[in-house]
Formats: structure tokens, C-alpha cells, sequence
């Protein structure tokens, strides 16, 4: 997805004024970047900034996170392949893939919203997640952190998180270590 300039300008401008904890209050502009500011990225910081501007940003509210999608220019998988990711649950599932790796933003109408990333470092996405809900102003409370005891390469950590009056739950799943692997973020009100 090519980005113009006066959306690169609207997007440099308001991270410029915000911070640059301020990636989700931007990306409210459908011209902002979906991922980090120019220069400074990778998949760990696509995926986080991913994940805040879409599930985060819209907890629970599953045309939002549709609307903020499709202002972005993400396309809607095909019903067949959407399942895959859907488990037979009703939802929409997008491709969110850009130059740092491939990802899908998965929104079901239950208002649960999760990304999922086909390869990255499970340690780094931890790291700059957590980094950026603090820059954000997002308070966090981890209340699980523990490897999958079916999965052994796997590791979870769960939050309960808040900004204002908004609450919601979240479930990380990366791989365990600095491997690079799959990793999926989810958002629950």
C-alpha cells in the first residue's frame, strides 16, 4: 500500500506532536502509516503497531476495527481462507501484510480482535508492545506469564489494560525465546 505525501506529512505532523507513544491516537487518520514511523521499522514493530491501531484502538467494537481496516486499504480475505483463521466462528478477516513481514487482522462479531504474524521475534513483539502501551498512556497489569503446556515452543502472557474509562483483556502467543515464529495478539472487551 503506497502512502502519499500529505498522508506521510499528516502522519509525521501528528506523531511529531503526540509522541511517538502516539501511534494509535494517530492512525484515527485513515492517511496515517499502519506500522512504525518511517526508519524504524520491523516485524516486531509492525505487528505492536498493528495491534493498537486496530484491536486496541477499537476494543470490542467490531465495525470500527472493519471500518478502520477498509480505510486503511486492507482487503478482506476470501470466505474460504478467512475460515482458516476463524475456526468456524463469524467474523472478517483481513491481509495486513506490508514490506516488514505478512500479517492478518482477524475481527469476530463476538467483538474479539486479534493479528497474527507469520514470522517474528516473539521476545522483541513483548518488548515493544509493552514499551509503546506505556508511551501510549495505556496502564497494563500482566496477570499471566507462562509457556503453553500443550505447545512447548510456545509462550503466553495475558494483560488486563485500560486507558480512561475503557477496559479490556489480552492474550499474547509467541514463539518461546528469540527464534522467529508465529505470533498472534489478542484484544478481548
Amino acid at each position: 500500500m503506497a502512502m502519499t505525501w500529505t498522508g506521510r506529512i499528516a502522519a509525521i505532523t501528528c506523531l511529531i506532536v503526540l509522541g511517538l507513544g502516539a501511534r494509535a491516537a494517530c492512525a484515527a487518520d485513515p492517511a496515517a502509516p499502519i506500522g512504525p514511523p518511517p526508519g524504524q521499522g520491523d516485524s516486531a514493530s509492525s505487528l505492536a503497531g498493528l495491534f493498537l491501531q486496530s484491536c486496541v484502538q477499537h476494543v470490542g467494537n467490531r465495525q470500527a476495527v472493519r471500518a478502520w481496516a477498509q480505510a486503511k486499504g486492507l482487503k478482506e480475505l476470501p470466505a474460504n481462507a478467512e475460515q482458516q483463521f476463524l475456526y468456524g466462528l463469524p467474523g472478517q478477516v483481513f491481509d495486513a501484510s506490508d514490506k516488514h513481514g505478512r500479517y492478518v487482522l482477524i475481527s469476530e462479531d463476538g467483538g474479539s480482535c486479534s493479528v497474527l504474524a507469520e514470522r517474528v521475534n516473539g521476545a522483541k513483539v513483548l518488548d515493544v508492545l509493552q514499551n509503546d502501551m506505556r508511551q501510549g498512556g495505556i496502564s497494563f497489569t500482566v496477570t499471566l506469564d507462562q509457556d503453553d503446556p500443550h505447545e512447548k515452543t510456545l509462550h503466553q502472557r495475558e494483560y488486563d489494560a485500560s486507558q480512561g474509562k475503557v477496559r479490556w483483556h489480552m492474550l499474547v502467543s509467541i514463539v518461546k525465546g528469540t527464534d522467529r515464529g508465529e505470533a498472534m495478539l489478542t484484544a478481548n472487551p
